[in-house]
């Protein structure tokens, strides 16, 4: 009886490790790839445009306070987008500081268009686009302003090698250097 039981339990811890590993390998079958998150004219998944930084940073969305473009003045802060999403948020220069401006390079679609998308793809959600060519010349790229109508206040840049979409900005892209 001894010897029957050791291999028993030998089974049964085993056939708990395969169906564990299993259910660990199938995990991410079921649950796919991410869902992007969603960008309005409101800000960018729960980072809005307005909220607190102390609200924001404490609720894991952003990292710390660093010091922004030097091109916006004296005392400007900013501070990087947390995982999945991949940009930065510029804040207020008063006391509370709140979230003015957010720029997205990763992790996030407007109704569909996302990183890497093309003009087609911008035009086909956002009938009402406004193209850009102004800051080709210095920027390389285009700037696509998104109106009220189609859900609004965005804008996309566009890059004029690629065509690709490489930034989303609530309300607006900030250039700095």
């Amino acid at each position: 009886m001894s010897t029957r039981r050791p291999s028993r339990l030998l089974a049964a811890g085993a056939a708990l490790a395969v169906s564990g590993a299993l259910a660990a390998a199938a995990a991410p079958a079921q649950t796919g790839v991410a869902a992007a998150t969603r960008v309005t004219a409101a800000g960018v998944g729960q980072v809005k445009v307005g909220r607190k930084f102390g609200r924001l940073h404490k609720a894991g969305l952003v990292g710390r306070l660093r010091a922004g473009c030097n091109l916006a003045g004296p005392n400007q802060r900013s501070a990087r987008l947390r995982a999945p999403l991949k940009g930065l948020v510029d804040f207020t220069r008063s006391t509370p500081r709140r979230a003015r401006n957010i720029v997205v390079s990763g992790g996030a679609t407007a109704s569909g268009v996302g990183i890497g998308a093309t003009k087609p793809d911008i035009v086909a959600a956002f009938p009402h686009a406004k193209f850009d060519t102004s800051t080709e010349d210095v920027f390389a790229i285009t700037l696509v302003r998104i109106p009220k109508r189609d859900g609004g206040r965005l804008q996309f840049a566009l890059d004029t090698r690629t065509k690709k979409v490489t930034a989303i900005g609530v309300p607006g892209l900030a250039f700095c250097e």
